[in-house]
């Protein structure tokens, strides 16, 4: 199958800037720096853009500094999603601890959570766990390949192919339950 330009752009751009040229880095961060952002947001929930903002430039520190050790400049997009993934993952895990650790010091007098989303589709995804959001993401979203998928979260594709079956069975589920009781508690007339 032929690449795309766009992908050989980035490719030329990648090789370009491991060679030290910084036009050619200000033109990676300029092509991939919004879709970083909308990735990060996403996997954040897209409450609070600073945090999104602030995980892309943990990510872009990462991605400088390792740039040289990138070995195969056709997996730059991949690789830079990784890095976005796991700086949302640090921020999540540190947002539980925080709460944990407010819960602890002083009694709650609401529940920390969210307003519960109108949407069966939105709810259900929100549900599953953090791997499984970021699969869902970079496929239907982003429009990674399952193996691009594979790298972005070190797994073998063939986990990625089984993870990807079993969490669209997991939303037909939870779609079809939500749908059963929102017709128990508006039957049609």
């Amino acid at each position: 199958m032929p690449r795309a330009a766009d992908d050989i752009a980035d490719e030329l751009l990648v090789l370009t800037a491991q060679s030290g040229d910084s036009a050619a880095l200000s033109a990676l961060v300029a092509r991939w720096h919004r879709p970083l952002i909308a990735h990060a947001a996403h996997l954040l929930g897209g409450a609070d853009r600073s945090d999104a903002l602030d995980c892309v430039q943990e990510a872009w520190l990462g991605i400088v500094r390792g740039l040289s050790r990138l070995d195969d400049p056709a997996r730059f997009r991949a690789w830079a999603f990784r890095i976005v993934t796991n700086k949302c993952a640090d921020r999540i895990a540190a947002r539980r601890r925080d709460r944990r650790a407010a819960g602890a010091v002083a009694p709650r007098s609401e529940p920390d959570r969210k307003p519960a989303d109108p949407d069966p589709l939105r709810r259900a995804i929100d549900a599953l766990e953090f791997d499984r959001q970021v699969m869902l993401r970079l496929f239907y979203i982003d429009g990674f390949s399952v193996s691009e998928i594979a790298s972005v979260l070190a797994l073998p594709v063939g986990t990625v192919k089984s993870r990807l079956h079993h969490t669209r069975n997991a939303l037909r589920e939870a779609l079809e339950r939500d749908d059963k009781e929102t017709t128990r508690e508006h039957p049609p007339r």
